[in-house]
C-alpha cells in the first residue's frame, strides 16, 4: 500500500512538472512567433505597474498584442498558452465570450467597419522572461475576459483576477439564440439559494436590490470590508455540497492541478469561514436583477446580473493572497534581480 501511495504521489508530481513545463514552453513558442514590432507591444518587465491594470470593459489603448494582429499560426500559439492555464471548459467559455462581440454588433446596429465590438480585440501581454527559473507572468484581456497569471520556477502560482462576463447573458435571437455562456455560474447560484430554508434565507439575502456591478470592480486590492451572508457552518451537509459545487465552478476555470492547490488553500483557511450572500430578485427573469458572492479568508467570488434589463453577467474570482501574483512573488523577483 505504501509503495502504491508513493507511486501515486510521484505520478502527480510528474504530471504537475509536465504541466508547469508546458506553460514555459508555450509562452516561449508564442513569443518566438512574434516579429520585432509585435514583441515591442507584447513584452514588458515583470515589475511594471501595467501588471496591475485590470479592465474587463472596452477601453482605448489597451496594452499588448491583439488577436486581430496575429496570423493563424500565432493565434494557435496563443491558444496553446491559454490552454496551459485554463481548463478546457473555461477556454471554451473565453472563445464563446469573444464571439458574443459579433452578437452585440448586430444588437447595437453597428456598421461593418465599426470595431468597437470585435472578437479580435483581445490582447495578450507577457511580463518578464519565461524560463525554468525566473519569475514572470502574462495576461489575457478584452471585453468580458480578464485573466492575470504569474509563474515562478516553471510553476503557475497565481491566476487572478480571473473575470468572465457575458452580454447578452442569454442570446435573445439570431443564429446563436439561447446561447448562455455562463449558465453554470447562474444555475449553481440559484440552486444554492433555492436549497436554503426560510430562516437561512433571512441570513443569506443581504439586500432586496442588486448592487448593479461587482463590488470589487477593478480595484488592485479586492476588499469587501463587512462580510455578510450565511456561513458554510450554518448549512446542512447537502447544502454545503451545493455550496462547494458553486465554488468549484469558479476555481475549476483553471487547470486541475492549479485549481486543486487553490481549493487546498481555501480548505486550510477553514470552509466554515466561507459566506454566501445574495441581493436582488430570487428568481431569474427579464428586468429582475440579482447578485451573489462568496467570501472567505482567501477568496472573493462575485456574480452580478443587473445591466441590460438583467441580461448581462459579470463574474470574478479574486484570490486575496495571490492577486496579480501577490506581494511575496514581487519580493522574490526583486531579490533575484538584486544579486
Amino acid at each position: 500500500m505504501k509503495q502504491c501511495l508513493c507511486l501515486a504521489a510521484y505520478c502527480l508530481l510528474f504530471a504537475y512538472n509536465c504541466r508547469s513545463q508546458q506553460i514555459v514552453s508555450a509562452a516561449k513558442e508564442f513569443i518566438n512567433t512574434l516579429d520585432s514590432a509585435q514583441k515591442a507591444r507584447t513584452l514588458y518587465p515583470f515589475d511594471t505597474d501595467e501588471r496591475y491594470a485590470f479592465h474587463f470593459f472596452p477601453i482605448e489603448g489597451r496594452k499588448g498584442v491583439p488577436f486581430n494582429d496575429l496570423s493563424a499560426s500565432q493565434k494557435q500559439a496563443a491558444n496553446n498558452l491559454i490552454k496551459t492555464c485554463l481548463s478546457e471548459n473555461a477556454a471554451k467559455k473565453v472563445n464563446q465570450i469573444m464571439g458574443l462581440e459579433d452578437v452585440l454588433k448586430v444588437i447595437e446596429n453597428r456598421k461593418a467597419d465599426d470595431h468597437y465590438r470585435d472578437p479580435g480585440n483581445y490582447y495578450l501581454i507577457i511580463f518578464g522572461l519565461p524560463t525554468d527559473n525566473t519569475t514572470w507572468g502574462w495576461r489575457l484581456e478584452g471585453h468580458h475576459v480578464s485573466f492575470h497569471f504569474s509563474a515562478k520556477d516553471k510553476k503557475l502560482v497565481a491566476g487572478t483576477p480571473g473575470f468572465l462576463g457575458a452580454n447578452p447573458a442569454v442570446v435573445p435571437s439570431g443564429p446563436r439564440k439561447g446561447m448562455e455562456v455562463l449558465k453554470e455560474e447562474t444555475a449553481n447560484g440559484f440552486a444554492l439559494l433555492h436549497a436554503l430554508t426560510k430562516e437561512q434565507l433571512s441570513k443569506a439575502i443581504i439586500d432586496t436590490t442588486a448592487p448593479g456591478e461587482i463590488i470589487t470592480f477593478v480595484s488592485r486590492k479586492a476588499m469587501i470590508t463587512h462580510p455578510a451572508g450565511i456561513l458554510y457552518s450554518e448549512m446542512s451537509p447537502q447544502q454545503q455540497e451545493q455550496f462547494l459545487q458553486l465554488v468549484n465552478v469558479y476555481v475549476h476555470r483553471y487547470t486541475k492541478l492549479f485549481a486543486d492547490q487553490m481549493l487546498k488553500e481555501i480548505q486550510q483557511a477553514g470552509l466554515n469561514n466561507l459566506r454566501f450572500a445574495w441581493a436582488g430578485y430570487t428568481k431569474p427573469g427579464a428586468g429582475k436583477p440579482y447578485y451573489y458572492r462568496i467570501q472567505g479568508p482567501t477568496i472573493i467570488i462575485e456574480y452580478d446580473n443587473s445591466q441590460n434589463n438583467a441580461n448581462h453577467v459579470h463574474s470574478v474570482l479574486r484570490d486575496l493572497k495571490h492577486d496579480f501574483g501577490g506581494d511575496l512573488l514581487l519580493e522574490h523577483y526583486k531579490s533575484d534581480h538584486s544579486q
